[in-house]
Order: C-alpha cells, then structure tokens, then sequence
C-alpha cells in the first residue's frame, strides 16, 4: 500500500520513479508484464509498477486505488463513497481486464505467456486457394453483409482461432463493447486483435470514440510485445451524437489512421461485412488487406450518399455500384490484396467460412513476419502513396 511514504518518508516515496524506470527497461525488451492486484493496492504501488501492466488482473473484492479514505475523509468531513474503490468497479470502468480468484490466475498466465512469446521462425503455411468468384451487383453484397446472422468477429474467433484471451477497456477509465481487443492465436501466429463487433454496435451502441482509443491501447500492446496486429472490420458505422462529437470522434479516427500506417510490427487487415465510414477506415492502414467476398468499403452507407446527392435513398444501388464499394472493385483498385470466397454466403456456412478465414489469416501473417521490417514498412508506404 501506499503506508510506506508515511512510514519512511520521501526517500520511500521518490522510488516510484526508479521502480517505474525499471519496468521500463523490461517492457523496452519486448517482454511481457503482468500485474496482479491483490487486496489491498493502493497509493504509490497502484500509481508506479501496479498500473504499468500490458495486462492488469484483479483478485475479487480487492480493495484498489490511489486516494485513502482516511486522508479523503479528513480533509472532506465526509466518508468517501462506497464502491468506488474495488476490483469489480475497476473491471465495469474498464482499468482492469479480470478479476480472478489467486488459484486461477496461474492458468491465466500461462495461457497469455503461451500468446505472447512467439516463435520467430514460424513454418510455412499454405495458401487459401483463390476460387472464380461470381460478377455479383455490389447491392447484392451489401444485403448479403447486413443479413443479421452472418458471422462476426465472435463467430471467427470461436470457429478459427487456436487461443483466445480478451483483454478489457483502454486502462484509462474507458470502455466499448463494440471493439473487442484480445490476444489470439491462429495455428502458429500470434497476434493481438482488433475487432468491430456488429453485434453489440446493433444491441448496445454503435461504435464510440473510447472504442478507438480501446483499439489504440491494442496498437500499443502490439508495439510493445512486437506482436503482428490484426484489424478486423465489420461495422455500421461509428457514432452519430452530441457525445461522439465532444468526445473527439475525429480526432480518434486521425490518430488511429495516423498511428497504426507507422506501427513497426506486420499488421493486417480483414473485411469481414460492413465496412461504414471513418469508423471503418480507422483500421484499415495494414501491411496486407483481405475481404470476405460480401464485404464492401464506403465513406457512408450507400443509402446516405443517395441521401446527399439526390435527397432520397431510393438510388442506394445505384451509389453502390457507383462508388466501387464492393470486394471485387476494391482488388482491382488496389485496396485489398486477396478476396476469401463465400459459399454462397458466409451466412449459410458460417463454422467452415470462419475457418477459411483463419487460414487465410495465419498464411497471411506467417508471409508478413518473414519480411524484414524495413521492407514491409517502406512497402506499406508505397502501397497507400500508390493508390
């Protein structure tokens, strides 16, 4: 806790800065840090080596926090409120990513050790044959991207992913449901991803300017474990509010843009349906970008951009078709490298469409990591300067 100021003084209290130096030279090694916050946690521990962690674990009824009550209450006159500083009220903020019982924390571990120490030498994974896709009209697509049980990010993990351990929040007091963040494993490549989840967008809220700031959080987390990151696009489009405004929408977007077309780690990118917008874009600046065959690109939903020229959405096809939106357009304008087909409609064939994903995935992310980073950097810069 933070008694040791009081018992010891300033000396005690100025080794926050060697402490946190020190796991800053370890996570400057590219080695993963883990924190577990036991009951209770409070003061300059919780403000040094007790925040520090790419992945912060908290034991169930912990107390947690920076402020002690006692100071609060004497300096106040009143007791400070109830609940505030405890694990669980942590996790709903989005400051922690679990609360764990002690006996499961050693599973936990394990299985984010086994994520994040990667074996650089990964064995050659086959390619996902290209099929002859079929000339469909791009309204066609859309319809097919906004069928309500066309699997998702969820549905992907479930059926192609290997290993999966969600993270939660931006650690800064934030988080979205509609960005899922998770370290996963694909056969041999590990990766951190960055998933738009169409689902709760559609139950709880769209997509918000915290939910990029959770995807910052996985660019980070990426960089700082020199893990590939993959982005996985499939949404409505990002919030259209008072909130979303105030809470800097564009300025989340910018920086998103701004910061992952320079990440030093592979990256890449799958359209997996809609793909609405700046909330879209935000992720998409990879190394490598492949489409599932109904998945589309828009600046706004083609409804909307009838809207705007011809103040009516009755010319949505029309747009669509217009603004080459669909898979097949955006491959031979160089926006995406590849197309994985659909059966006809991922739909209808959900389980063995996401495992075709996922081997897509792997191979694309075994070739990305057999590249020198100086070439795939300047090939990505010459990939979007070219478009």
């Amino acid at each position: 806790s933070g008694g040791t100021r009081m018992q010891e003084g300033t000396p005690a209290f100025v080794t926050m800065v060697k402490i946190s130096a020190a796991v800053a030279a370890f996570k400057a090694a590219k080695l993963p840090y883990i924190t577990y916050l036991r009951h209770p946690t409070t003061g300059g521990v919780f403000a040094s080596w007790g925040s520090l962690g790419h992945v912060t674990v908290a034991e169930p009824g912990a107390t947690i926090g920076f402020l002690g009550a006692r100071v609060y209450e004497a300096l106040y006159g009143q007791p400070f409120p109830e609940g505030v500083q405890t694990a669980e009220n942590f996790w709903a903020n989005g400051l922690v990513d679990a609360v764990l019982p002690l006996d499961a924390c050693r599973e936990a571990a394990s299985r984010l050790l086994r994520l994040t120490m990667v074996p650089r030498d990964l064995d050659h994974v086959p390619e996902v044959p290209r099929e002859e896709l079929p000339d469909e009209p791009a309204w066609a697509s859309i319809s097919r991207s906004r069928r309500p049980d066309r699997p998702g990010v969820r549905a992907l993990l479930r059926f192609g992913a290997d290993d999966v351990l969600s993270m939660h929040g931006t650690g800064a007091g934030e988080t979205d449901r509609a960005l899922l963040l998770a370290l996963v494993r694909f056969g041999e490549a590990r990766c951190v991803v960055l998933g738009q989840d169409r689902r709760s967008e559609r139950v709880e809220a769209p997509l918000s300017p915290s939910g990029l700031r959770v995807a910052r959080r996985g660019m980070r987390l990426a960089t700082d474990l020199n893990l590939p990151l993959v982005s996985l696009i499939d949404t409505a489009g990002a919030a259209l509010s008072k909130e979303a405004e105030e809470g800097g929408l564009a300025g989340e977007i910018a920086r998103c843009l701004a910061e992952m077309v320079v990440l030093p780690v592979p990256t890449l990118c799958v359209l997996l349906g809609q793909g609405t917008g700046g909330g879209a874009i935000a992720l998409m600046p990879a190394d490598r970008v492949i489409s599932a065959q109904h998945s589309w690109l828009s600046p706004l939903p083609p409804e909307g951009a009838s809207a705007i020229l011809y103040r009516t959405s009755q010319r949505a096809p029309e747009m669509a078709e217009r603004q080459r939106v669909r898979a097949r357009d955006l491959l031979a304008d160089g926006i995406i490298d590849r197309i994985v087909a659909e059966h006809p409609d991922a739909a209808d064939e959900p389980e063995a469409f996401c495992r075709r994903m996922a081997r897509a995935i792997e191979h694309e992310l075994v070739e990305l990591t057999r590249q020198s980073t100086a070439d795939r950097l300047e090939d990505r810069r010459a990939r979007f300067r070219s478009l």
